[in-house]
């Protein structure tokens, strides 16, 4: 008897594969408007900072591998398949979708590689799945994990990383350290329609801290656009700014919003607020991303698990 086939469609934002493509990447992040001169210089510019490009197509095919391989060991009973489509390249969401129904996949989950909820982020992925689910005539049903920024792997995983970065300081300065965990930067209209992203946020760093015994933690925010409207704050490099000046030498930040090394880890942290640091005499020691860390993958494919039971 041949096993249930399920399509899993893992969702990223996506990165350009080669510096050729950074034009028409931010172009589609901009909705069709070319950016200026000036603001395509300064990508490219962060791109080469961190090495010439980002390794984030790199780490997101290792998660959807990484994330097939858990979910037949955690239910071999039935058949994973697991595409992956991204927001802002190549293969778009569209076109997965596409290949799924091509595949035959009349069944699937979807589920974005971030832990938080926002009408903003995940709201949008599911969107353009649902779109081209529409368009191509299938699957037949897709459900969708919303969020999984309390799944207890997810925590876990999170609090061994966190637990980590701490260690790199003497043990009778750790509890004196602030972790602050930050995430991607919205425009602030969101709190005005209860989105929960903000919660959410807030709800990961109190169940980790509150695993590993830290008290001393608060959220912050960073990667936010430039566009005329307000974004939440405060930004991390003010996060900083403010430590400093209260005497805080040492600082912790576990960008937990991302869940692999990319642009808005490797630039934003590890070179803009590392820098930042330096020149005001602090130490900063950044939490490690999951990448495709096996705790990590087991999380993400117990929700899925779960979302296949209410499915």
């Amino acid at each position: 008897m041949s096993k249930k086939v399920i399509g899993i469609l893992a969702m990223a934002y996506g990165t350009p594969s080669s510096v050729e493509e950074i034009l028409p990447y931010y172009t589609h992040i901009r909705r069709g408007r070319p950016p200026e001169p000036q603001q395509l210089q300064e990508l490219t510019e962060r791109y080469e900072a961190i090495g010439g490009l980002s390794p984030l197509n790199e780490i997101t095919a290792a998660q959807a591998q990484g994330l097939e391989r858990t979910l037949h060991e955690l239910n071999p009973a039935a058949d994973y398949r697991v595409y992956t489509g991204m927001k802002h390249a190549h293969p778009f969401i569209e076109e997965t979708v596409q290949q799924m129904v091509a595949d035959g996949i009349e069944e699937a989950i979807g589920v974005v590689w971030a832990p938080h909820y926002s009408t903003m982020s995940i709201g949008t992925y599911i969107k353009s799945a649902e779109e081209a689910r529409e368009k191509w005539g299938g699957p037949q049903a897709i459900s969708y994990v919303e969020s999984w920024h309390v799944q207890p792997l997810f925590i876990d995983s999170t609090a061994k990383r966190v637990a980590a970065a701490l260690a790199q300081f003497p043990a009778e300065e750790r509890a004196s350290v602030p972790v602050v965990f930050t995430a991607h930067s919205l425009p602030e209209r969101i709190l005005q329609l209860g989105d929960p992203y903000p919660r959410q946020i807030e709800e990961t760093g109190a169940a980790v801290t509150a695993q590993i015994g830290h008290n001393n933690w608060f959220t912050g925010w960073q990667s936010a656009g430039r566009t005329p409207e307000p974004w939440l704050g405060p930004d991390i490099l003010d996060v900083i700014r403010e430590q400093h000046a209260q005497g805080v030498t040492s600082i912790v930040i576990c960008p937990v919003g991302f869940v692999s090394d990319h642009l808005e880890v490797q630039y934003d942290i590890d070179i803009e607020a590392k820098q930042l640091a330096d020149e005001l005499g602090m130490k900063l020691v950044r939490v490690a991303s999951p990448n495709d860390e096996p705790l990590f993958l087991q999380a993400v494919a117990t929700a899925v698990l779960e979302q296949a039971k209410k499915g």
